[in-house]
């Protein structure tokens, strides 16, 4: 009798809880990361002298990088196995951490940022497909899967409360060298706890999706924040729009020409679907915008400190 069916009731423990503890503390600390940073962007824009408009760059970067990379993650794992990303994603994470923690510059940090979220798509997935491979469908694998999707929305809360007492007692800094320790640990725990998982042959990277997804949403990210300083009327304003649409276009065009496409296009069309896909990213691109703009109002506007900032957020998180 399989040990699913002497205990029904899905419970977790030993060595298959440390695994689980592996996978979700990894997740968590990508969540967290997006979040740790924000209420702390005012200090960090007074010492890196960041302007309001350059300030959105640390969460647009990692944010299109992470999306943009994200697919091609997932792909590598399937050809060279997901605890190989799994190990590689969390040592590109910890070491961008280290060095946006010690960035003696904006454009230090942001280019750190944006190979942070190269790591954390190298990462995303393989947590998942780590999950999947460890824990057979089944009650165990019901709540394994009910302990990832809780472990996203408590990260994202803790990390903005965390985020503001970090800045206030210590330095904003710090909210990415505690990645270090964490990071270092929990490669070391994967080559203990958790086996490779098997490889597909004949997979193959579509590296043209991945550039020109990419290229064409950071044309159209770089656009609209250029527009908040220069105006929509200007010339470059418009040449990065209309780039980033010209770019997306051809995207569309390659994954539908491509056998073996970075987005399949048949995942639009069910509207159901696609639907859903619409209302995530209206909702995650008001959820990051709201953050961002009320943590400058607070800590600007009404003088809070970032610990205070940080408290003013649990309301709006508990009700998400």
């Amino acid at each position: 009798m399989s040990e699913q069916m002497k205990d029904p009731s899905g419970a977790i423990r030993g060595r298959d809880a440390a695994i689980l503890a592996v996978i979700l503390t990894s997740y968590a600390m990508i969540v967290l990361d997006i979040s740790v940073v924000i209420t702390g962007l005012p200090m960090l824009a007074a010492e890196l002298n960041f302007s309001e408009a350059g300030l959105s760059w640390v969460q647009s970067l990692y944010t299109l990088s992470f999306g943009g990379f994200l697919l091609l993650g997932a792909r590598a794992g399937d050809m060279f196995g997901m605890r190989r990303m799994f190990i590689i994603g969390l040592a590109v994470f910890t070491a961008a951490s280290v060095v946006i923690g010690l960035a003696p510059s904006a454009s230090w940090l942001l280019a750190a940022r944006a190979v942070q979220g190269i790591g954390s798509a190298i990462l995303a997935p393989a947590t998942l497909a780590l999950l999947q491979a460890n824990f057979a469908p089944g009650p165990r694998r019901t709540r394994a899967v009910a302990y990832y999707g809780a472990a996203a929305g408590i990260a994202a809360s803790i990390g903005l409360v965390a985020g503001g007492v970090l800045a206030d007692l210590i330095s904003w800094r710090a909210g990415f060298l505690i990645n270090l320790p964490i990071g270092l640990t929990l490669i070391w725990a994967t080559k203990r706890l958790i086996a490779e998982t098997p490889t597909r042959r004949g997979v193959r990277l579509d590296l043209a999706g991945v550039i020109t997804s990419t290229t064409g949403m950071g044309a159209l990210v770089y656009g609209a924040i250029r527009a908040a300083e220069a105006g929509w009327t200007d010339p470059l304003t418009l040449a990065a729009l209309g780039l980033g649409a010209a770019v997306l276009a051809l995207f569309i065009r390659i994954q539908r020409r491509n056998a073996a496409p970075i987005m399949p296009l048949r995942l639009f069309a069910d509207a159901e679907r696609a639907t859903a896909y619409a209302g995530r990213a209206l909702f995650m691109g008001g959820m990051i915008s709201f953050f961002f703009f009320l943590t400058i109002y607070l800590q600007q506007g009404l003088g809070l400190s970032p610990s205070l900032t940080g408290l003013a957020f649990l309301p709006a998180m508990a009700v998400n």
